[in-house]
């Protein structure tokens, strides 16, 4: 047995497939259950063709389908592949051309998009996993569950499997086209999805086999609220199937505060991860609005993938006191780095901030540098060297993996985060990262959801500009705004530009689109 990850949860599944693992509106799944699932859908892939190496693409939204699609690829040493199903043709043709895609789970409603894609790149079995959408499925897909049906659920024979197999993410990032990170499975395991360790402080297990050994009585129960399609609902879906955990999501990935509470309080989620303010600051909302809401089960909210205010933070604090609100740093090229606690996380041995040079950033000083993992990291992006080479770094005999994150070192060896380092400011040479002049604005009472990008500028380069989103019933004007963020931040980086939207657009996931924000301000701006 190996760090395999289909292995891994084989092992979990055969030592108590009674458990509860998976649920999804009306449907509950066991440890046993969701196996044979996988194995069904292992074998409707080897009979068209997949095997090592192949990639099969999601295009899902949450459900069952994801977690057993993941499975079943990595049963056949095959390569599962997020899609966001939010990508239009031009996204879609891309991504399915550089994944060499050769099989593809596609939910009915996202079947007008992929349909002319298709056409021009054909795939050996396309399956349509009906969602009530009332769409026509996809030309030549065969149905999923009658797929399944007709196909058997005993594991399927694969020859060669290991802790080298590999696990393909791709992430959209802020700006350009999708790029996909390649890691091997144990590396991903120990990285992201906690190494068997239940409480994900890092004590891995010292072989495959104390899997199932170490499974508690009662396994924890939480809720994975963003998009499969995003690393952090995964990675917290595959940490839950390897510490012997359920696994609660609401069907199609739906999205509504309310609904969220209700699914809490009904299955007694434990721990669930959010993304950033967008998905904090409504849940708070509906729980100081609505005194019915039941909260005594949740005690850990984490939130990954988009920063947390601090002004949302505090709400958690006031809104649920005791509650454990982890705020994690990490990214795709890393795993899971940390948690903040405000701006700050401290350094670990398996981490530091590296100066272009790859030099440490000296504690105390003005220097900025890139945040850094070294270990289990990524194996390099598919397809392009050059990235490769940028990101994944050897320093002295050790190799590192750098994420987009800038930052500090402050005198007691805490980091300072200052933001993705490809959406700062360059305003008359002074630097400004958007989340620094974001934080503050966002926690103004009139504000529900905004991003700072920079805008051509003659006289300076750039400028910084301000995308907001109201709250209902409030107005704002630039001058006043002004004011109250110089008590802030210091004068350049205040915003000198001021566009009000009706809607601060966002991926699924909650992570902020700096490419619309950008061109919204600088098209307001003539």
């Amino acid at each position: 047995m190996s760090y395999n990850l289909s292995q891994l949860f084989e092992a979990v599944a055969a030592a108590d497939p009674g458990r509860e693992v998976l649920v999804v509106g009306e449907r509950r799944l066991t440890y046993r259950d969701l196996d044979e699932r996988a194995n069904r859908l292992a074998h409707v892939l080897r009979e068209a063709g997949i095997g090592e190496g192949d990639t099969v693409g999601l295009q899902l939204a949450n459900g069952s389908e994801y977690v057993e699609g993941m499975l079943a690829a990595f049963k056949l040493r095959a390569i599962p592949v997020n899609i966001n199903y939010r990508y239009v043709e031009r996204e879609l043709r891309y991504l399915y051309d550089d994944a060499g895609l050769s099989a593809l789970l596609l939910h009915r409603s996202f079947a007008p998009r992929s349909t002319p894609v298709l056409a021009e790149h054909p795939m050996k079995l396309v399956l349509d996993v009906d969602d009530g959408s009332g769409e026509q499925a996809a030309p030549d897909s065969v149905a999923y569950e009658a797929a399944l049906s007709g196909a058997s659920d005993a594991q399927p024979e694969t020859a060669g499997r290991s802790s080298d197999d590999l696990y393909l993410i791709y992430t959209g990032g802020t700006t350009g086209m999708p790029k996909g990170v390649v890691w091997r499975h144990e590396d991903i395991f120990k990285s992201a999805m906690g190494g068997g360790d239940v409480v994900q402080g890092g004590d891995f297990v010292s072989g495959p086999e104390e899997l199932a050994q170490r499974l508690p009585e009662n396994g924890i129960v939480a809720m994975a609220t963003p998009p499969l399609m995003h690393a952090a609902a995964h990675w917290l879906t595959f940490h839950q199937l390897f510490t012997g955990g359920k696994v609660v999501m609401n069907p199609l990935g739906r999205f509504e505060p309310k609904e969220v509470w209700d699914t809490i309080a009904r299955e007694g989620v434990f721990n669930i991860v959010l993304v950033g303010d967008a998905m904090v600051k409504p849940l708070m909302d509906a729980l100081d609005s609505d005194s019915d809401i039941k909260s005594d089960s949740l005690w850990v909210l984490a939130s990954s993938g988009a920063p947390l205010s601090q002004h949302n933070k505090d709400r958690v604090a006031a809104l649920l006191p005791g509650r454990m609100l982890i705020d994690s740093l990490g990214s795709s090229e890393t795993g899971v780095l940390g948690a903040k606690s405000e701006a700050t996380f401290k350094l670990s041995d398996q981490t530091a901030v590296l100066k272009a040079d790859g030099t440490p950033v000296a504690p105390g000083s003005d220097e900025t540098g890139k945040v850094a993992r070294r270990g289990h990291v990524p194996l390099r992006y598919h397809n392009d060297e050059a990235k490769s080479a940028a990101t994944f770094i050897t320093v002295d005999g050790v190799r590192w993996a750098l994420t987009g994150d800038e930052a500090m070192v402050e005198t007691d060896g805490s980091v300072k985060m200052l933001g993705r380092g490809s959406q700062c400011i360059n305003t008359g040479g002074e630097k400004v990262y958007p989340e620094e002049v974001e934080e503050p604005l966002k926690a103004h009472p009139g504000v529900e959801d905004a991003l700072v990008v920079g805008i051509p500028d003659e006289r300076w380069g750039e400028r910084v500009a301000a995308v907001v989103q109201l709250e209902p019933g409030a107005a704002l004007e630039l001058a006043a705004l002004q004011v109250y963020l110089r008590e802030h931040v210091a004068g350049y980086k205040v915003p000198r530009d001021l566009v009000i939207v009706d809607k601060v657009v966002r991926s699924p996931a909650g992570k902020a689109d700096y490419r619309w924000a950008k061109d919204t301000a600088t098209q307001a701006a003539g």
